[in-house]
């Protein structure tokens, strides 16, 4: 019986892949928060994965991120959400209630620390879902194994603290519904590499890995969802 529902989840997964490919761009968005922090950063990140992405990976993404606040109901229209910063974050009870649903109604969001942020962001994260608690990634996980393989898990793009990176993630009724990149910078990594002064391979490491997080989120994410009900 588990293979049968495995192999119909693989023929409706292969289905699925041209009807992302044709359809109409979908378009992501950067979260504009409040607080203080500089949400605004890296401005040629997001372009620039983008770009990478509907070459390497044949997507239609909009080249032209949307920006979006947690309160605002037209979340509900960006399938990926992207935010970033150094400092202070602050959500207000209606931010929350509309990320909350957002996130349960199989919208994802990406945060990557780009320095000092991580102080401020972890309790936002844990009064969004209370319940929860964050799940550290491990390296095998199929995030970093397709469509580029990262064997060690994150990739390290930025050196701050000395500290190795890390991948945390929330999952929401076996979902993976929020990801923090922690001690990695993927967002600086993902400018141009004039901004940072960055080596070639670390531009395109961090671009691949982003690849992956957009990869699992439009492709892979629901497929595991299922099997995993399935086993």
């Amino acid at each position: 019986m588990n293979r049968l529902v495995t192999a119909i989840s693989l023929l409706l997964f292969l289905m699925i892949i041209p009807q992302v490919k044709a359809q109409s761009k979908i378009r992501i968005a950067l979260l504009q928060y409040s607080g203080g922090g500089d949400w605004y950063a890296n401005p040629t990140s997001l372009p620039n994965l983008i770009s990478f992405c509907n070459k390497e990976l044949n997507m239609n993404l909009d080249r032209d991120p949307a920006q979006v606040t947690p309160s605002d109901k037209s979340i509900m229209s960006y399938p990926f959400v992207h935010m970033t910063g150094h400092g202070n974050v602050i959500f207000s009870e209606a931010d929350r209630s509309n990320l909350r649903n957002y996130l349960k109604a199989g919208g994802f969001l990406h945060i990557d620390d780009n320095y000092g942020m991580d102080e401020f962001i972890r309790p936002q994260i844990k009064q969004l879902f209370p319940e929860l608690e964050m799940v550290k990634l491990p390296p095998n996980h199929p995030i970093f194994r397709k469509p580029f393989s990262f064997p060690k898990g994150l990739p390290k793009i930025h050196e701050h603290d000395n500290k190795p990176p890390e991948a945390w993630a929330l999952f929401y009724e076996g979902r993976m519904v929020l990801l923090y990149t922690y001690e990695c910078d993927l967002g600086d990594g993902w400018e141009d590499p004039r901004v940072h002064n960055d080596p070639e391979q670390k531009h395109i490491d961090a671009l691949r890995m982003g690849a992956n997080i957009i990869y699992y989120i439009f492709l892979a994410r629901d497929l595991e969802v299922i099997e995993n009900k399935a086993k």
